[in-house]
């Protein structure tokens, strides 16, 4: 394993930094490929792991104003480092988070529920009624998706792959509020026309498989509708066929929170908005962590090996 759990010094405490408590840190299939170095961004070894997490100040350098001891803090973008028990941050890298929403939520608030968030509000103006097909509906990404579109009044159409558990997972997704669960064999159905007698056809798809699944979900969007694609678990490329172009015109994009991230790194506004937003979902009960297991920071090895398991429904998340 390229892992060990290691003892280091705390870094000293410089005007702008901030000494932060680590409470809960998840892991994440990113935080895997980035260890794999298949991932976008690579971290000079040695690194520590983790992307996302919550932590709590200890003590703050004498520059820093917008924190104080005791506040709950999230990571701003990706490579922090969060697979510690404690460690000293700039300021800038850190974002405050309200510390009345429960941990675990807080633990999970920057990259899954935000990158749904962004989704379902950047690409195709969606109302109250209309409808949104995803792929992968039970993974962390697709958990919030089902939530905030919920609270919106906008439906979801969730494809989930088939497994053994099947009845308990799509019952657990309708709790969430999900309107249909279906699995991939599902999508090339003729009961398919059943769904869209109660419900309009999506104007929008997520996408986070790649392959097949991909392109029968395309099938069901309507004409000029969009694509997004965040993930490709089944590591096979995205297929359109040429007549769905042509005669549908529908619109493939990607999406990427990272980038997203950088690119509004000078407007403050539309990241505190969004996690106000977040935050307020949370505080009302409509947006909940995805199905979590705990695990204290020596059983690592454990975690990691659970996180790799095909069919996984539940996140680890470190505490410490």
């Amino acid at each position: 394993s390229l892992f060990r759990l290691k003892d280091i010094e705390v870094a000293e405490l410089r005007d702008s930094d901030v000494h932060v408590k680590m409470l809960a840190a998840p892991i994440n299939p990113a935080d895997i490929n980035m260890i794999q170095g298949t991932y976008a961004i690579l971290s000079p070894l040695p690194a520590v792991g983790g992307n996302e997490g919550v932590g709590e100040v200890l003590e703050v350098g004498r520059r820093v104003t917008a924190l104080k001891p005791g506040d709950w803090v999230i990571p701003a973008g990706a490579g922090l480092g969060t697979w510690r028990t404690q460690g000293v941050f700039p300021e800038e890298m850190l974002l405050k988070v309200p510390s009345d929403i429960p941990v675990l939520c807080a633990a999970t608030l920057s990259v899954n529920p935000c990158t749904a968030y962004r989704m379902l509000a950047d690409f195709e103006t969606l109302a109250p009624g209309d409808s949104v097909i995803q792929n992968a509906a039970n993974s962390g990404v697709g958990q919030a998706v089902i939530q905030i579109a919920k609270a919106s009044g906008i439906k979801t159409i969730n494809v989930v792959r088939d497994r053994p558990d099947l009845p308990k997972l799509v019952e657990r997704l309708m709790a969430l509020g999900a309107d249909h669960v279906i699995t991939e064999e599902m999508l090339r159905k003729p009961e398919m026309k059943d769904i869209f007698k109660s419900i309009p056809k999506p104007r929008l798809a997520l996408n986070c498989v790649g392959g097949k699944s991909t392109t029968e979900m395309l099938r069901h969007l309507q004409p000029k509708g969009t694509m997004v694609t965040y993930g490709g678990m089944a590591k096979q490329p995205v297929m359109v066929p040429v007549s769905t172009f042509i005669f549908r015109d529908v619109r493939l994009r990607g999406f990427w929170m990272t980038q997203w991230k950088k690119d509004h790194a000078q407007d403050q506004e539309s990241l505190t908005s969004m996690m106000d937003a977040l935050c307020q979902l949370i505080r009302r009960g409509q947006l909940t962590a995805p199905a979590c297991t705990e695990v204290p920071l020596q059983d690592y090895k454990a975690a990691l090996e659970a996180t790799m398991k095909p069919f996984t429904s539940s996140k680890q998340i470190l505490l410490f």
